[in-house]
């Protein structure tokens, strides 16, 4: 379920290259998820972190996040 939603996200993530040779990463409507990174595939996975851990805060804040539904037994958290 976790991987998924960070799979799926990733999917509209945005890179471009800065004039200092980096990457820099975000995914729109996710608020302070980005990422900085030397190269394109190591700017990926630090995106795919940030959102993760973006998505534990939210979880256990009970915060609404559009696209995901946390399941515990028969019961949906939304």
């Amino acid at each position: 379920m976790i991987e998924k939603f960070i799979n799926d996200n990733l999917k509209k993530a945005k890179f471009k290259k800065l004039a200092d040779g980096t990457y820099f990463g975000q995914i729109s409507g996710r608020p302070g998820v980005w990422a900085n990174a030397k190269s394109l595939i190591a700017c990926r996975q630090e995106l795919a972190e940030v959102l993760e851990d973006w998505l534990l805060v939210k979880v256990q804040s009970r915060e609404k996040i559009p696209g995901f539904n946390l399941r515990i037994g028969s019961r949906v958290c939304a």
